[in-house]
């Protein structure tokens, strides 16, 4: 089973971690850029997923329900309102994704290719804190 790890290690994978634990979480975006430096395929439908923590252990197993390739500048809310984590507005959600890969070192414009995945929790193994 391949893992997911969400945003970096501490406590924003914590934060977006214990989202996804109480089912406010049912989305994430990430970079078609990394898969390709990595080598990674996409996720697919149906697929499985370990969900990690910080310390690299399984939290939770989900399932990809849907995997979608898109430009940044034409995310939809639908997705943004999805990955729950309290952003009001599509330009809200823009700015603090913008911000957050800025800050990793991987700046994206409106043309930037991403993949926007939507799951579900199937098996959680920690209660959220």
């Amino acid at each position: 089973m391949r893992a997911l790890e969400l945003g970096t290690a501490g406590e924003i994978r914590e934060r977006l971690n214990a989202l996804v634990l109480t089912g406010t979480k049912t989305a994430t975006t990430g970079l078609l850029a990394e898969y390709v430096e990595e080598t990674e395929g996409l996720e697919f439908e149906g697929e499985r997923l370990a969900l990690l923590g910080s310390d690299g252990n399984c939290v939770a197993t989900i399932e990809i329900t849907d995997v979608g390739l898109t430009s940044f500048g034409s995310v939809t809310w639908e997705h943004a309102s999805a990955e729950g984590e309290g952003d009001r507005s599509l330009d809200e959600w823009r700015t603090g994704h913008r911000r957050f890969w800025e800050s990793i070192g991987t700046p994206v414009d409106d043309d930037t290719t991403l993949v926007c995945l939507r799951f579900r929790l199937v098996t959680p193994l920690v209660t959220p804190s």
